[in-house]
């Protein structure tokens, strides 16, 4: 979907410099160079558009749940890990740019959904996600929103990121994470408490070709994530009027679980002991809690989950 759109955006931009409305198109690059880093300073925002009715309609095709299994202070910033990445990350889209369940469920918090900062350099689209919420996952981007000395803020950074995508296959439960440590470094730095989230069913809206690690697929599409910066899982669902084959996302409930919060005190110089300490806390924290809700959505009790 974001492809769809952001190719539309690409579109529109080029129309404008090949034809008659070159002038326009001059006044957004003008635009552009000047609000270059508003992705990294917070985004901007728009209620109206988080409140659209077609995200009404996203949510309730699947359809997608938020529950809650603790308070979480408003007086503090919190660092949320989504999992899986999935396909589409529908569920941290759908909780966290849309829809009032977030802000009924925390009441004080505000969502910064953190995604790749390629997606803010296409024309228009970038003013898109911004609307809805999203921001840069860089480190600018993120120590911004968690610096923010009254609390209230939550980054939502999905950990797995693009790599994780190409194991998003039904019933897959093989998280990349052993080696993403930059998110507890951020944590211990700002004084940010860590929160776990598993959004259940996010790996069932697509099939993806088989791509087992060690295979050509599979070693093209790690190549062309190192040199793009995002994967291309190459993926198929139902129609419109079909549920053999297409680009549609099967409906498949999905059930995004948060967490109860780490505290997590402030360290400027972190070490790579306490980094590593507060990492197996939060991997102790994640795995918790997908045991204790995994026979509510369908898991197996002899499945878990698979950190790499």
């Amino acid at each position: 979907f974001l492809f769809l759109v952001a190719e539309f955006c690409c579109g529109f931009f080029v129309i404008l410099i090949l034809g008659n409305f070159w002038f326009l198109a001059v006044l957004y690059l003008l635009w552009l160079y000047l609000d270059w880093e508003t992705p990294c300073t917070g985004g901007r925002r728009s209620q109206w558009v988080r409140n659209w009715t077609v995200w009404k309609y996203f949510r309730e095709y699947f359809p997608i749940h938020l529950i809650k299994t603790s308070d979480l202070n408003p007086n503090h910033n919190y660092l949320l890990g989504f999992h899986p990445h999935g396909v589409l990350v529908a569920g941290a889209f759908g909780n966290f740019c849309t829809g009032p369940s977030f802000k009924n469920l925390f009441p004080g918090l505000t969502p910064y959904l953190h995604i790749m900062p390629i997606w803010f350099g296409c024309p228009f689209f970038r003013e898109y996600i911004m609307s809805a919420g999203m921001v840069s996952a860089s480190k600018e981007s993120v120590s911004y929103v968690l610096n923010n000395e009254g609390g209230g803020h939550a980054s939502i950074i999905v950990i797995g990121g693009a790599e994780e995508s190409l194991n998003a296959h039904p019933g897959s439960l093989t998280l990349n994470i052993l080696k993403r440590k930059g998110f507890i470094k951020m944590a211990l730095k700002h004084g940010a408490h860590l929160v776990p989230v598993f959004s259940f069913g996010e790996n069932e809206l697509f099939k993806q070709v088989a791509n087992p690690k060690g295979s050509w697929l599979r070693n093209v599409q790690e190549k062309l994530q190192k040199i793009m910066g995002f994967a291309l899982p190459l993926f198929h669902a139902r129609g419109v009027f079909q549920y053999s084959f297409g680009l549609i996302p099967y409906r498949q409930p999905i059930h995004t679980v948060v967490g109860s919060p780490i505290p997590v005190k402030r360290n400027l110089n972190p070490t790579t002991e306490e980094i590593e300490q507060l990492h197996a806390l939060y991997l102790q924290k994640l795995r918790k809690l997908f045991e204790e809700h995994k026979r509510n959505y369908g898991i197996p009790e002899h499945k878990s989950l698979i950190f790499e």
